[in-house]
């Protein structure tokens, strides 16, 4: 018996369950306020964008999966545009994530955290809580793997808990007629910088989708249910997002939401009253350390992938792991990282760079699919992009909309980005000159 190969034992139904808990996070508990910030109040263009941000993931994923059943190495993206391209953009691609996506992740859930504490002991405190939070993360992480999946199995029953109460009561509840598509945006609004801003934060929530190659290894049959797992998981996620918005906006309208940064706990007070609503809070912070915890272990892994190539200053170091089975190092710096960032004390801003920068790259890795068709045609595809090459143009050019429309209003954030991550280049010439 072959130990060192994955069985290939799962079906659609089971593929599309670890889609759909890879995806649903903390993202559908607080953003409709930055949506719905960016519509004016008015609930139509938030609607349209959480269906357009389900559309784009769906897309996204099945171009994705193609590049991840052909390259089935580890590491991703990583090893995609490497592999296609240089190794260079590879390394770009692995920097950026281990220096701006996963800590500032990271620093997003920390600092809600620290602003729902902050209700009940003040504002002061909102800050210190949230570094608390990320350091409590980091050392249940460098205890070790195992306790660290403990804390993710806990995290999301806490998480599916709140959502489905919400969404169930809210819907049988909820008494406000208003409707759900109109008006588009508010007055004064721009329909254009509107949707740009809205589907920035609807993406945040969709993120984890990227994770689907990684099952496509154990498949049964990847060429025919991979794409049924995709399209199936991503549409039952947006049916519950548009679900549970429709049930905040029967409990409390969109030209109030915006001026509310916990709109799910609003909500859940006005359904369950103060005792069942700081219930239904509690689930809901517990579920955002949960993410938070899912981020560090995946953005942890990303520096420990690049340390063990040996591409990081101090690699020997990074590349270590603990008794524990944990890169402790690797986890200590992208929780210093994530504390830095905690600083800003701005959940949008954190969640909307970290976006902005992946999106770039994942366009990149949309692109490598075309490449690889074009240049190598011969290869044995156990698993094609539907539609092709509509899919692909299509998740590309959605993709470079998503990016423009934050380079176009937040240039200074945007440039900002680039930057760091053009910080990479220096870095891995050095190294790899040493090396040499």
């Amino acid at each position: 018996m072959d130990s060192g190969k994955l069985k290939k034992e799962l079906g659609v139904s089971t593929a599309t369950t670890i889609v759909v808990g890879s995806v649903i996070g903390a993202g559908v508990f607080f953003k409709p306020y930055a949506i719905y910030n960016a519509t004016g109040g008015a609930p139509g263009m938030g609607f349209i964008a959480w269906i357009l941000g389900g559309l784009m993931s769906i897309l996204g994923a099945l171009t994705f999966a193609e590049i991840a059943v052909l390259i089935p190495k580890t590491g991703g993206m990583v090893a995609y545009l490497s592999d296609v391209y240089d190794k260079r953009l590879g390394f770009l691609a692995g920097w950026m994530q281990m220096i701006i996506f996963y800590p500032a992740f990271l620093a997003g859930y920390g600092v809600k955290v620290g602003s729902e504490l902050s209700e009940y002991l003040g504002a002061k405190w909102a800050t210190p809580i949230g570094i608390l939070v990320i350091i409590c993360v980091c050392a249940l992480n460098i205890i070790g793997t195992k306790t660290a999946s403990k804390v993710q199995v806990v995290s999301t029953v806490c998480k599916l808990l709140p959502l489905f109460l919400i969404m169930i009561v809210g819907l049988i509840m909820g008494s406000s007629t208003e409707p759900l598509f109109t008006p588009m945006v508010g007055a004064g609004v721009s329909s254009g910088s509107a949707l740009g801003a809205t589907l920035l934060a609807v993406l945040f929530a969709f993120e984890g989708w990227t994770n689907v190659g990684a099952i496509a290894g154990e498949m049964k049959n990847p060429g025919k249910d991979l794409p049924l797992a995709i399209v199936g998981g991503v549409s039952i996620i947006m049916a519950v997002y548009l679900l549970i918005n429709v049930a905040y906006i029967k409990v409390i309208p969109a030209n109030e939401l915006m001026n509310i940064e916990s709109p799910a706990a609003a909500v859940a007070v006005k359904l369950f009253g103060n005792a069942g609503g700081t219930i239904i809070r509690v689930g809901i912070i517990i579920s955002v350390i949960g993410a938070a915890n899912g981020f560090l272990m995946s953005g942890s892994r990303v520096a420990y992938s690049l340390a063990a190539n040996g591409d990081l200053p101090c690699s020997e170091k990074l590349a270590q792991v603990n008794e524990g089975g944990a890169p402790a190092n690797a986890i200590i710096l992208v929780g210093f990282l994530a504390c830095i960032y905690s600083l800003s004390g701005k959940f949008d801003l954190l969640t909307d760079v970290a976006v902005f920068s992946c999106w770039i790259f994942y366009s990149m890795t949309f692109a490598t699919v075309i490449k690889m068709r074009k240049d190598h045609p011969e290869m044995e595809r156990k698993y094609k992009v539907p539609l092709y090459p509509i899919v692909p143009i299509v998740a590309i050019v959605s993709g470079l909309y998503v990016c423009l429309s934050f380079a176009m209003s937040s240039t200074g954030l945007a440039i900002a980005s680039i930057i760091v991550t053009l910080t990479g280049l220096p870095v891995y010439m050095a190294v790899n000159k040493k090396k040499a």
